[in-house]
C-alpha cells in the first residue's frame, strides 16, 4: 500500500487526548492511510513529566502520511469544543470519526477522593465525552461510514469494580453509558458507536508517571494493540454498533494470534486492567500462569 493511500485516506478523525499515549497511537495508525487527524487536547506547552504536545503529535502524524490539525481543547468547555469543531470543518470540510479518548484518573477510596478531583474526572470523562459527541453529531450524520469510539470499559456492574474507587468507576462507566445510549439513538443515522478497552496495562507516559517510573513497563503492552483494534473497529460498517470490546478478545475474533508483538517486555506476566469481564480475566490469568510455569523450567 502506498503511504497515505489506505482505506481512511481523506476521512476526518477528531481524537480527544491525542497528544500522547493511546490517542496518539490511534492517530498514527490512521495517519498511515492518509487520514485527516484533529489532535484535540490541552497540552500546547511541554509538560514537566509527560512527553508530547498537540504540536509534536501533529508533526508525527504528518510524517506518518496523514494531515494534522492541532487544536487546543478543554473538553469541559462548550466554547472550546465548539471552536475545535468549527476549525475542523473549516479545514477538512466535515467529520467522519470521533474518538473520545480524553480521560482523568484517580482510583482512590471515597475518603481519599477530594471533590476537585471527583469533579475533574466526571467533567472530563463523562461530560466531556457527551459534549464532544453532541457537537460533532451534525457532521457525523453527513460523514462517510461515521463512527464514534469511546475508550471506555465494558459495563460490568459488579461491586468489585466500585468498592475501591467508586468515583473513578462512575466517571469511566459514564463514558460507556454514552455508548449504550448513543448506539441506539444514532442507529437510524447510520452512525456506529462502540467502546474499546485494554485487557492489560498499556504503557504510556501517564502509566509511567502513575507507577513512579519504568518498573511497570514489564507488565504492560504497547499502545499499538489498542491502535490496531481501533483500526479494525473503524473499518466496519454502521451495523457494527453498541459493542463493548476488549482489545485482545476483539483482535482474536478478527484472526490475530500473535500478541507477544505487543508486549513491552516479551515473556513477562502482564498487569490486568480494571473493569474486565470474567472470561477475559480468565484468559489473561491462564497466560500469566503459563509464563510463571515456563520461568520455573
Amino acid at each position: 500500500m502506498t503511504k497515505g493511500q489506505g482505506k481512511f485516506h481523506g476521512r476526518t478523525v477528531v481524537i480527544s487526548g491525542a497528544s500522547r499515549g493511546i490517542g496518539k497511537a490511534i492517530a498514527l495508525r490512521l495517519a498511515k492511510d492518509g487520514a485527516n487527524i484533529v489532535v484535540a487536547a490541552k497540552t500546547a506547552e511541554p509538560h514537566p513529566k509527560l512527553k508530547g504536545t498537540i504540536y509534536t503529535a501533529a508533526k508525527e502524524i504528518e510524517e506518518a502520511g496523514g494531515h494534522a490539525l492541532a487544536c487546543i481543547v478543554d473538553v469541559r468547555s462548550e466554547e472550546s469544543v465548539r471552536e475545535c469543531v468549527r476549525k475542523t470543518v473549516e479545514r477538512f470540510g466535515g467529520i467522519d470519526i470521533l474518538i473520545n479518548n480524553a480521560s482523568a484518573i484517580s482510583p482512590t477510596a471515597t475518603a481519599d477522593t477530594d471533590m476537585k478531583r471527583y469533579d475533574l474526572m466526571h467533567n472530563i470523562n463523562t461530560r466531556g465525552t457527551f459534549l464532544m459527541t453532541k457537537e460533532c453529531l451534525p457532521y457525523l450524520k453527513k460523514g462517510k461510514n461515521p463512527h464514534v469510539l469511546n475508550i471506555s470499559p465494558p459495563l460490568e456492574m459488579k461491586a468489585k469494580w466500585f468498592q475501591a474507587h467508586v468515583g473513578y468507576t462512575m466517571a469511566k462507566y459514564g463514558m460507556s453509558m454514552c455508548v449504550l445510549g448513543h448506539a441506539e439513538e444514532f442507529r437510524p443515522d447510520g452512525i456506529a458507536v462502540n467502546a474499546l478497552w485494554p485487557l492489560t496495562g498499556i504503557y504510556t507516559a501517564a502509566m509511567e508517571m502513575l507507577a513512579g517510573g519504568e518498573d511497570a513497563k514489564a507488565g504492560c503492552r504497547d499502545p499499538a494493540i489498542m491502535a490496531d483494534a481501533a483500526y479494525k473497529i473503524l473499518s466496519k460498517g454502521p451495523g457494527f454498533t453498541g459493542n463493548f470490546l476488549v482489545d485482545e478478545d476483539f483482535l482474536r475474533a478478527e484472526g490475530e494470534t500473535d500478541f507477544e508483538q505487543y508486549a513491552c517486555v516479551p515473556g513477562t506476566q502482564l498487569i490486568t486492567d480494571f473493569f474486565l469481564p470474567e472470561d477475559s480475566l480468565q484468559r489473561l490469568n491462564q497466560y500469566n500462569e503459563g509464563i510463571a510455569a515456563r520461568s520455573k523450567l
